[in-house]
């Protein structure tokens, strides 16, 4: 992936779950195992963790509004972002969060039925904007800026209707084509369902026949997905 010398490399995880507690996430394997790989190639990365010096009615107005989407999802997920910040820092990388404004968390509250489509559609913004930002820098001209969050933002071909969701086509526009989208994906969480058939990679993915190898996707020139090895059980887990 980083042959192509890739100014921005966008990295989107699917969130992990409820009922998965013996199941490390995508976060934190990115930041033990492959983090450290990028040390010294990177200073910067941006993570979809939102910051608000807000009041505390208006965030939580705007925490409501997400609940359909993020009340399936493990409970430690925002404090493993936080963490994922520390790793980076440890090694040199600078973390940086989005900070929305008390006006834009407002637009979300205020959106009703629309609040998850705009909320999504705020995160792709502030990536993009911090992203941008960076790349204007003169002394980061070769630098590669990493981006961490969920992977519907980093999309370079956002489905029909979800394109606002994306900062992918418009980071690759501002790289000149320097841009890879990496998802990772650990293999428990995968489910038969409509929205995981929608991916490029699903049908070619067995996960009953998933043993300790990694797998590695790649659908388009610049977009790949990788699969962390399937989770070994000892029998008192399966039990």
């Amino acid at each position: 992936m980083l042959q192509s010398e890739p100014r921005v490399l966008a990295i989107g995880e699917a969130h992990a779950q409820k009922g998965t507690p013996g199941i490390r996430s995508s976060t934190r394997r990115f930041a033990e195992q492959l983090l450290p790989l990028l040390s010294g190639k990177s200073k910067h990365i941006v993570i979809e963790l939102l910051l608000a010096n807000c009041k505390a009615k208006t965030v939580e107005r705007a925490a409501q509004t997400q609940a359909p989407v993020t009340e399936q999802q493990a409970k430690g997920n925002q404090n493993e972002f936080l963490t994922l910040g520390k790793y980076a820092q440890r090694l040199g990388i600078e973390p940086q969060a989005l900070t929305p404004d008390c006006a834009e968390y407002d637009s979300v509250a205020a959106a009703g039925e629309d609040g998850v489509a705009r909320l999504l559609t705020l995160v792709a913004q502030k990536t993009q904007i911090s992203v941008e930002a960076l790349l204007a820098k003169p002394d980061t001209s070769s630098e590669l800026i990493l981006t961490y969050g969920g992977a519907l933002h980093n999309d370079l071909s956002p489905r029909p209707g979800q394109e606002s969701w994306s900062f992918g086509p418009q980071l690759a526009r501002a790289t000149h084509g320097r841009y890879i989208e990496l998802d990772l994906i650990v293999p428990e969480f995968v489910k038969d369902t409509e929205a995981w058939r929608g991916l490029p990679w699903f049908h070619a993915f067995d996960r009953e026949h998933l043993r300790s190898e990694t797998l590695l996707y790649r659908p388009a020139p610049s977009s790949f997905a990788l699969i962390f090895p399937k989770t070994e059980t000892t029998p008192a887990q399966e039990l």
